[in-house]
This record gives structure tokens, sequence and C-alpha cells, in this order.
């Protein structure tokens, strides 16, 4: 055992020291004794803790890998997610000026996708451990919606009747205003008796809806979101934010972004979590890559009153962005892409002559470099907010303001 002096929080929440050598499980300042293999530290004893550890609320916490900093203060979490941000921009030569972070509380997820399986006395339900196959059981999870928690006999009954004794089946639930909504993939081929057996179990849980492998096997509830003030009937397992407290943040910030605008145009637009809100008082275009979610956009905007026109199209933006001359006719665009970014649709945003740009992301490092492309073509980088929907992990979500300079 060698004694190491940890010197910083890596992106994935691992302690760094020097070599550098990853060491989980702590922070920045503490001493520790270990064994090193050249790239990792295993066997940790905390020597000298920092001021910032604390007791993890969650029993589960030490062998369950859906959390990495329960042992960190909110304080110095807060302060961490928005170093890390702030970090992305400086490799970028930006910076800007940061409103006060959101963070989502305690027992507040109201998704996740559990793995399930099949043992020799029944099945097993929880989250994997970290860097490893082995399923950890989560009964006192303080991380999930007490109502998400009901989820886990339900995808035990499921791994039962649907999982194979090899493999783990992922059961995806959502919150819904009408109860849970499961889908279910890598299970066994569905065939007529599954599905009878699927029908039966939905029934005796009261599910609101039950899609297995991409094929709906009962909605006996409409499986309702409310986006804004709009109800939506999601596709199975769609793009929902996590929390019902993070996507209210980052609702009327981009609310607050776009401001009077009269045409707005939807990038990303997923099932219309933020354009079905902002046609209450603008026009919008919304384009997504997922035809099944822009048709449950505008099913939901047909049926809604008091909404301006939502136009829409299912265009993939990677391969496709929309061109300056199609960006014409719009006063602001919301932008809300995938971890990887948005490199293709960000250059014609770049070209274009729309004055105002919500940027929303959940990866700093693409929006850094996002975010340099639109500075070097005559935005400014005025605020953003970081927003904690993953509370006690080391995602960082965050929601940034453009604006064109002034010729």
């Amino acid at each position: 055992m060698d004694t190491f002096q940890i010197t910083r929080l890596g992106h994935h929440g691992d302690g760094i020291a020097e070599g550098p050598l990853f060491a989980p499980l702590t922070l920045p300042g503490e001493v520790v004794h270990a064994q090193s293999d050249g790239k990792h530290l295993s066997d940790i004893r905390i020597v000298e803790p920092s001021s910032s550890r604390v007791s993890p609320p969650c029993r589960h916490f030490k062998s369950c890998g859906g959390c990495q900093l329960q042992h960190a203060s909110d304080e110095f979490l807060a302060e961490w997610k928005q170093d890390v941000v702030k970090a992305a921009l400086a490799a970028n030569g930006l910076e800007a000026e940061f409103l006060p972070i959101a963070v989502s509380p305690p027992r507040s997820r109201r998704r996740a996708t559990f793995a399930a399986r099949r043992t020799k006395k029944g099945a097993m339900v929880g989250f994997h451990a970290r860097a490893s196959d082995v399923l950890v059981e989560i009964p006192d999870c303080q991380l999930l919606h007490p109502d998400l928690m009901s989820a886990l006999p339900v995808a035990k009954a499921l791994a039962l009747i649907g999982a194979s004794r090899k493999h783990s089946i992922s059961v995806a639930a959502t919150l819904s205003r009408s109860g849970l909504d499961i889908s279910v993939t890598n299970g066994k081929p569905l065939n007529g008796p599954l599905r009878l057996e699927l029908a039966r179990l939905a029934e005796r849980y009261d599910l609101a809806r039950l899609a297995w492998d991409d094929e709906v096997i009962a909605t006996r509830l409409p499986p309702e979101q409310i986006f804004g003030e709009v109800s939506v009937i999601t596709p199975p397992g769609a793009f929902l934010q996590a929390t019902q407290e993070g996507e209210n943040v980052l609702r009327e910030d981009v609310r607050r972004i776009v401001g009077p605008s009269t045409q707005i145009v939807d990038l990303f637009a997923g099932c219309g979590t933020f354009a079905l809100p902002l046609a209450r008082n603008a026009m919008v275009h919304a384009v997504e890559g997922d035809a099944a979610m822009i048709a449950a956009l505008d099913a939901a905007w047909r049926k809604a009153s008091g909404l301006k026109a939502v136009t829409h199209e299912a265009r993939d933006l990677f391969r496709r962005p929309l061109m300056p001359d199609e960006l014409t006719r719009f006063d602001a665009a919301v932008i809300d892409p995938p971890r990887a970014g948005a490199s293709a649709q960000i250059n014609e945003l770049a070209k274009s002559d729309i004055p105002l740009i919500a940027y929303v992301s959940c990866n700093p490092v693409s929006f850094a470099r996002d975010a340099r492309n639109l500075v070097d073509n005559g935005f400014e980088l005025v605020r953003l907010r970081v927003v904690d929907q993953f509370r006690w992990s080391a995602h960082v979500e965050l929601v940034a303001e453009f604006v064109r300079a002034p010729a």
C-alpha cells in the first residue's frame, strides 16, 4: 500500500492522483492509502478526508453503479459541475455569465432503465454495479421518484415470463399521468402465449402501457405527459427530460431567451417539450429525426386549444440540416441535440440571419465546440445555467443564450 494525494475530479466522477491514477469514490484534497496498477487505485483507504465528504444518503451507493458522487456535499457538486462547464468553455477560449445552478431534488427521477433477469430462485431487478455485469437490487433507491419504484416488481414479473437465464432484459419505465409506461427490450421473441401473459401482467399491475421490443402489447390508459399545459401521448421509449423540475427550469429559460419572438424553429424537437409550450405565443416549426415523436407532437397540437400554428417535419438534422435559406423566416431558434452535439446544424445556423438561439445541451464538451463556432460567426454567448437533473452523477446539462452581435 502506498500513499497518494487526490488532486482533482475527472469528468466521470473519479478522483485523480498524479500519474494520472484514477481513484473511485475519492475527492480532491484527500490523502489515501491504495494499491496502484499504473492506471487505477484499488483497495483505497481514506487517510485524510475532504471537508466536502459526506455520508452517502443511500445504502446501495457503494455497490450500485447508478450514482457516482453521493459521497460529496451538494455544495461541492454544484461548484464542480459548473467548473466542468467553465473548463470546457475555457478550452475553446470562451467564458459566460453563469446563472444559479438548478438541482433536481432527491427521489425525483421520473424515468429509468432497469436490468432484470431470471435466477434459480426467481428474478432480480436493479442497476449494474460500477464497471461490472453484477446486478444490484435497489429497494431503497434515493434517486428515483417514489411512484417509479413501483416499476421494480413489474420488471421482476416481466423477467419471470420473458427473460432467458442467460441474458437480462432492459425495462425502461417512465411515469405518466395515467400510470407506469413500460417498454422492454432484449426479451424472448413474441408469440401468442407470451403476448397473452404480457397482456395479463399489464392488467394485474395497472400499467398505462406495455411495449415489448417496439410492439405495443397493451394500452390500458393513454400514457400522458404534460409539456407546459399541453397533453402529449409519447411513443414507447421516447426521450423525456429526466425530472419534472429539470424540465420546468429548461422550459422557462428557453422561453426567456426567445422572448417576444413570433417565428421559432425548434431543432431536435422530440415530442414537443419546448415547441408546444412556446406555441402559446409564437408560431413554431418543429424538426425531429424520429417520425413517431413528430407524429405525437402533431397529434398533441391538434387536440390542444389556444396554440398558434405548429408546423413540423421528420428530418435527419445530422445529414440534412436546415440551410440558411430555410432559416430566414425565423427570428429565434431552439436546439436540443444529443450528446454528440450538432456540428452540421450549427454550421448552418452560424451562416443564417437568426438573431437568437436557445441551446440546451447534455454535453459541455460538444456544447463548447458548437459555441466556439457560433461566436466565431458573430454570436455572443450571453449567459447559461447548469441544470442538474442527474443528481449524484457526473452528468452535466445546461441551457445557454446566444445573441447575434450587431453588425
